[in-house]
């Protein structure tokens, strides 16, 4: 099995054309070719066959001469049709050279070698399977081709190879899966449409179960819906349905379920397909990952047999940051399950997603919002989740004060329906009582105020606070929330009213200077007069029928009118009320107190006042063991350090404008501009005038 073999059986004349630049001399060269194997093979010569076949290998397909390589590439084929059914035995010589010329650099090699490789399959056919895996590659390359002409060859090439496979009972689809496996993340357009292509041919093969290999390549499947080509879309749409219809055909009815014990490695890998095309633009690729995560969510898996909560959490964690609400409602559904069913796994990576799920809190959607409060209180049912929970949640109002104003409420309300509205408040204030940053303590008290006044939901907190003076409950309530609401004035006053300690709430007006009524002041107490005109006290206007009983309530309102503008509406809001309470003389009454401790006025005398002009406290500063006295006490210490507070922070402020207007000043000296920075200055305190009047207005 020599060269000089092969030249002895083939003329000089049709070797020289093999390696023709014209096609047409090729192409008679290999018929010759051809004809001098059929009577090889009818003579029973193969030594000279493999002589043959070895010489255009070598000497032509190998050649580094394109002209050469086409010659051999045509040569193999007519060599391969000249044996006929005998050829099955010479393949191992035949394909291998045909195969590496598909990765030459000339195009027209490449195109030569698909037309080569066709031939030969036409011959062979289900013989030809033991190359496939080769085959495949090779195929895979060539669709992602430069050239139009070999990509149009390679898919001719695909075409026949496919029908040489779904009629082969030697195809193995265990073997072919792992080939399919490692390219489904491939990018390229055209490799996706050849991917697509050989699944969906394989699914519709009956002898080939491509349902029970489904985990292996849904992932990419999924990945290919989001490509930005409609027709792969389309495709990868396509194959996706067919699947979800056998499956709803198959007796497994649910998705998950198909997969057994193989498919649990894999729901992360899945989870995090499936959440981006849940928001995709075609309503098609929506319904269908929908549906396949809500199969996949009611899973009922194992860590045991490797089910990866750890994997799990971190793809729901990241899709939380998509921008669209759907994946990151779906990513928060995700956590939510996985809390209750996981739940001591999850807390294990807690530090990585509280974070994610803190700043979730200012999305803009209200029920993504919702949700991350669902999963915070599910976190937080246990005692030390629920104290970081709270004091993160604090933390966060601090540093982003547009989080309180825009989301505060809506929080705080759903915190407490989720985490039992006393416990939160309970929490809350222990953390404001302890809080150095006045200026915050008293904003958040403010907005904890108003929602304790306002919310529907805490309904409960405010009944159990108008008990404060005869129940228990209600006197804890009462003094859990005190220190902290004494960061806010008119916070406090409320609470008085509320819990109906009106003695307390006429000692704490009366105990206001003057640098206490400042406009922020005048616009919390303008909200306070609109207040007491709602159904949250009703109670207490009903109690202005009997000025002799709650004495002590007139005098707080009456307070509460001398502090307020004339010419404001909440003026003419409180005295229009205060008009309407039967007449009554100061006078004629001195206070008394009924058996449940709640002061009202009888008999004669009047009020008992102090040298310091307030009144005195001193025989009943005790109701329901409190001691209104020293609350009192505490109450003016604590608004005394927000007067130092403030004192300090105006005198740094004045120091700091001071300075600049001198600064300003001196450079229009130096420039001799004394006008000029004479005027500035005046537009300066101007400005500074025309806020205040602003801030004032606010109030009419």
């Amino acid at each position: 099995m020599t060269t000089a073999e092969a030249l002895s059986v083939i003329p000089a004349a049709v070797l020289r054309n093999l390696s023709d630049k014209l096609y047409e001399k090729r192409k008679n060269a290999a018929l010759e070719l051809e004809g001098i194997v059929k009577h090889l093979t009818s003579a029973g010569d193969h030594d000279k066959i493999n002589a043959v076949i070895s010489l255009l290998s070598q000497e032509y397909t190998y050649s580094p001469q394109a002209h050469n390589r086409k010659g051999g590439l045509i040569g193999l084929a007519a060599v391969t049709v000249g044996l006929t059914s005998d050829a099955a035995q010479h393949l191992k010589q035949i394909v291998p050279p045909v195969l590496h010329s598909f990765s030459h650099q000339d195009s027209r090699v490449r195109y030569y070698a698909c037309e080569a490789l066709y031939n030969i399959a036409k011959v062979v056919r289900g013989d030809f399977i033991v190359f496939f895996n080769q085959i495949f590659d090779a195929l895979c390359k060539l669709a992602a081709d430069s050239d139009a002409n070999v990509q149009s060859a390679a898919h001719l090439l695909d075409r026949l190879v496919k029908d040489i496979v779904t009629e082969s009972e030697q195809f193995s689809i265990e073997e072919f899966i792992p080939l399919l496996r490692e390219r489904m993340n491939v990018l390229n357009p055209h490799v996706r449409q050849f991917l697509v292509g050989w699944i969906t041919v394989l699914d519709s093969v009956p002898d080939i179960d491509m349902l029970g290999f489904l985990p292996d390549f849904l992932d990419g499947l999924f990945n290919m819906l989001s490509d930005s080509s409609h027709e792969i879309r389309q495709q990868a749409d396509s194959a996706l349905s067919e699947f979800l219809q056998e499956i709803k055909n198959s007796p497994i009815n649910e998705f998950v379920k198909l997969g057994g014990d193989q498919l649990v490695p894999y729901y992360a890998d899945i989870l995090g397909a499936i959440l981006p095309c849940i928001s995709d633009k075609e309503e098609k690729i929506r319904v269908v990952s929908r549906e396949t995560n809500d199969e996949l969510r009611a899973i009922e898996a194992d860590p045991a047999e490797g089910f990866d909560v750890g994997a799990i959490l971190s793809v729901a964690r990241r899709q939380l940051s998509s921008e669209w609400e759907a994946t990151r409602i779906e990513s928060l559904h995700w956590m939510w399950t996985l809390l209750n069913g996981h739940r001591s796994e999850v807390l294990v990576f807690l530090n990585d997603v509280f974070d994610t799920l803190l700043r979730a809190l200012s999305d803009p959607s209200d029920e993504v919002v919702l949700l991350v409060l669902e999963v915070h209180a599910c976190i937080a049912e246990d005692p030390q989740h629920f104290r970081q929970l709270v004091v993160f949640l604090v933390h966060s109002f601090q540093h982003d004060h547009s989080l309180l104003e825009k989301r505060g409420a809506l929080i705080i309300r759903r915190l407490c329906v989720l985490l039992n509205a006393e416990r939160v408040y309970r929490e809350l204030s222990t953390i404001l009582e302890a809080e150095s940053d006045l200026d915050f303590a008293s904003v958040m008290v403010q907005a904890l105020n108003l929602i304790l006044l306002t919310s529907p939901e805490l309904s409960d907190l405010r009944e159990d606070l108008k008990q404060s003076l005869v129940k228990d409950a209600g006197r804890d309530l009462l003094l859990s929330l005190y220190a902290s609401w004494c960061h806010s004035p008119m916070a406090m006053i409320s609470l008085c009213l509320l819990a109906q300690s009106y003695q307390h709430a006429s000692s704490v007006i009366q105990s206001l200077v003057e640098e206490d009524i400042n406009v922020k002041f005048l616009v919390q107490l303008h909200k306070l007069i609109h207040l007491l005109e709602t159904p949250t006290f009703a109670y207490l206007r009903l109690q202005l029928l009997e000025p002799g009983r709650y004495i002590w309530l007139l005098k707080a309102l009456y307070g509460l009118l001398m502090l307020l503008p004339q010419q404001s509406a909440a003026f003419k809001i409180l005295r229009t009320r205060l008009k309407t309470v039967p007449s009554y003389s100061f006078k004629e009454e001195k206070v008394a107190r009924t058996s449940s401790g709640i002061p009202f006025f009888n008999g004669g005398g009047g009020l008992q006042i102090s040298d310091d002009g307030n009144p005195n406290e001193n025989s009943h500063d005790m109701h329901n063991g409190i001691n209104f006295g020293s609350r009192l006490k505490h109450f003016k210490q604590i608004q005394q350090q927000h007067r130092l507070h403030l004192k300090s922070e105006t005198q740094s402020r004045f120091s700091s404008a001071s300075s600049m207007k001198l600064f300003v000043l001196s450079k229009f000296i130096e420039l001799e501009k004394v006008e000029k920075g004479i005027l500035l200055l005046a537009w300066i305190f101007q400005s500074y005038f025309k806020k205040f009047l602003k801030d004032i207005k606010s109030l009419t």
